[in-house]
């Protein structure tokens, strides 16, 4: 998602992209950067990547923070290090506490928050699929001086053609977020299809069905409003605008890579049942994926 933001930013702003991903910056820094569009054409492009951020000049006006959340400290200290005096970061990750975690480390007033509907698949190094479109949303705190910051954003981006609005409530942007990632994520991972399977097929519907109803219980136990309507036809339609996508949990699991179970699907099930919410679908979902985790170096390779 770095990657797919920073090419479609870098004709209208100066894009540094830092990535601890070795084989991915060597691949962008020898033959440029590959990103293969909605439409299924490839434009490549020259731009700057690295591992660490010591190459890059200090003074950044923006970072974006785009980090699995068990990076999320290490990408907040990297910030800290290159932003401007009046530079801020933004975070459009998934799930919940990364906001949290960043804000500690920069202070609330450097740090805005959003999300996003688009949707990026790491093919191999140095050539990113864009698997769905749709709205970015950004939010910020009450400050005159952010909410300044947050309609540059939102030109910078839209100008790029990343349609981008501003919102005024964070709470309703981050559990909209998460009761979409709580349906699709864990699921697509566990059966390794792609997001358009779940909402076509029935006995994935009613798993992810479940999954969201949940979670919609919980935001409500929270009195925090959804940014639409029908959670679970939304859900699907998500599903079908990104059908070619593999949900980033889906990518961590084939790389045998951590997820962000955690801040998804085990975060709705802490949630619940520290409200007294039933949330037996999310902690089932959260518990197969920590054991897919747990037994990746036993992992059978399907016969070819």
């Amino acid at each position: 998602m770095g990657s797919l933001f920073g090419a479609m930013l870098s004709p209208v702003s100066e894009i540094f992209l830092i990535d601890p991903f070795v084989s991915h910056v060597k691949e962008i820094k020898k033959n440029g950067l590959k990103i293969e569009k909605t439409d299924g054409s490839v434009q490549g492009y020259d731009i700057f990547a690295a591992t660490k951020p010591d190459k890059i000049k200090r003074d950044i006006d923006l970072a974006i923070i785009f980090t699995k959340s068990h990076l999320t400290e290490n990408a907040a200290h990297t910030a800290k290090s290159i932003l401007s005096k009046q530079g801020m970061a933004l975070t459009l990750q998934n799930g919940l506490g990364n906001l949290d975690i960043i804000a500690r480390l920069l202070g609330k007033e450097k740090v805005i928050a959003g999300v996003t509907s688009h949707g990026g698949t790491l093919v191999k190094p140095g050539y990113v699929r864009h698997a769905g479109s749709g709205m970015t949303y950004i939010a910020g705190g009450g400050a005159s001086n952010k909410n300044s910051f947050l309609a540059k954003i939102m030109k910078t981006f839209n100008s790029a053609g990343i349609d981008t609005k501003i919102s005024d409530n964070l709470d309703s942007l981050i559990w909209g977020k998460l009761v979409i990632n709580a349906g699709i994520n864990a699921l697509a991972a566990i059966l390794h299809v792609p997001n358009g399977i779940l909402g076509t097929t029935k006995e994935c519907e009613i798993i992810m069905e479940h999954a969201v109803s949940e979670a919609v219980m919980v935001a409500d136990a929270l009195g925090i409003t959804l940014p639409y309507e029908h959670p679970v036809e939304h859900v699907k339609k998500v599903c079908a605008s990104t059908a070619k996508n593999r949900a980033s949990m889906l990518q961590d699991v084939l790389r045998g890579a951590d997820t962000e179970i955690a801040v998804i699907n085990r975060a709705v099930a802490q949630k619940g049942k520290e409200l007294g919410v039933p949330v037996l679908y999310n902690i089932f979902l959260s518990e197969i994926i920590e054991a897919v985790e747990a037994t990746y170096k036993n992992r059978i390779n399907p016969v070819r």
